[in-house]
């Protein structure tokens, strides 16, 4: 029996007698991270990291959760359950499954860039990996963290040269922490909409060395705001919130950035391919790393990936999710 079924509400281990990652309301769920197509209402108990918990209780409320560290093996129904770094976002984790001598690794969504905030991804050696295929095409080739935030920079710089605003569009959770890190030397004060200041006082009290960010609100000037930047979540695009800044530009932090095409569409001034997901290279290196014989591949590219798998002599199969869907327009 295999230690993962796929079910109509996630990913089941019957051995345990829960789930990773669910969709449905489910008794007992072990969440890889905080973003909201992996981590969603109505479980009435979650396991998570101790660094996502708090990110879980912003999202979701008060629920019955609980956590634990890097490597800390919990036994649930005879089933030992240890997460590990997933190199995502905060608090994200793959999960580790063993039973029997047969071990699994549920993945979430990862990315094996050290990005300097997030956690260093680890492979884990096991028998079966479960994984996303979010760019799972051999076109998405990412540069270096540090050349990107040097575009970055750089744009921001062009944009105080002509006076107007940089807006920075980027999820509120995982990316614009992220994105901070460059932030601070080519912006005396950085603004942020509301859905990432709440997420940016959240870490801060759970102890996280991060940049102060000001809230923008009704009575901020734009006065205030110009020769600084702005970040804000991906549905802020062409809502109402834009109006009070005046002349700005709006650059987009996405993968999708890498194709240009992306950017005409979007109808944006600036794409920077900054993306929490791992490249082409970088989810064959992570499934190597595994050493797995069988892989599961879930939202992204399924059918590409799996075929190459298929080709290198791995066996490998296409696996249907509710994930992949981060949308934030509830949060403008």
């Amino acid at each position: 029996m295999p230690l993962i079924e796929f079910s109509d509400k996630g990913l089941f281990c019957r051995q345990g007698n829960f789930y990773i990652d669910p969709w449905k309301p489910v008794d007992y769920a072990v969440i890889t991270h905080a973003h909201s197509d992996h981590a969603r209402y109505g479980m009435k108990h979650y396991l998570c990291h101790t660094q996502c918990k708090p990110l879980l209780q912003l999202r979701l409320g008060d629920n019955d959760y609980q956590s634990a560290e890097w490597e800390e093996t919990i036994l649930i129904n005879g089933v030992k359950v240890s997460l590990h770094p997933a190199g995502h976002m905060i608090g994200s984790s793959q999960v580790r499954l063993e039973y029997q001598g047969e071990v699994w690794v549920v993945s979430g969504d990862y990315k094996v860039e050290d990005d300097g905030i997030s956690g260093r991804f680890e492979p884990i050696p096991c028998h079966t990996f479960i994984t996303e295929s979010t760019f799972g095409l051999p076109i998405y080739n990412w540069q270096p963290q540090h050349e990107i935030f040097q575009q970055i920079q750089d744009w921001v710089r062009h944009c105080h040269s002509i006076n107007k605003i940089p807006i920075l569009l980027a999820y509120s959770l995982g990316k614009a922490q992220r994105l901070l890190q460059c932030l601070p030397e080519v912006s005396p004060q950085i603004y942020a909409h509301g859905a990432i200041y709440n997420a940016q006082e959240t870490l801060l009290k759970a102890g996280w060395a991060l940049p102060d960010v000001h809230l923008v609100s009704d009575a901020t000037p734009r006065s205030t705001i110009l020769g600084n930047v702005v970040i804000a979540p991906n549905g802020a695009d062409g809502s109402p919130w834009l109006k009070r800044f005046g002349a700005h530009e709006i650059g987009v932090c996405s993968g999708w950035m890498q194709v240009r095409g992306h950017v005409r569409r979007r109808n944006v001034d600036a794409g920077f391919p900054l993306s929490d997901h791992a490249d082409w290279k970088g989810l064959l290196q992570a499934i190597k790393g595994t050493g797995a014989s069988r892989v599961y591949v879930t939202h992204g590219f399924q059918a590409a990936l799996s075929r190459y798998l298929t080709e290198q002599g791995i066996e490998a199969a296409e696996v249907k999710t509710e994930y992949g869907d981060e949308t934030e327009n509830a949060e403008v």
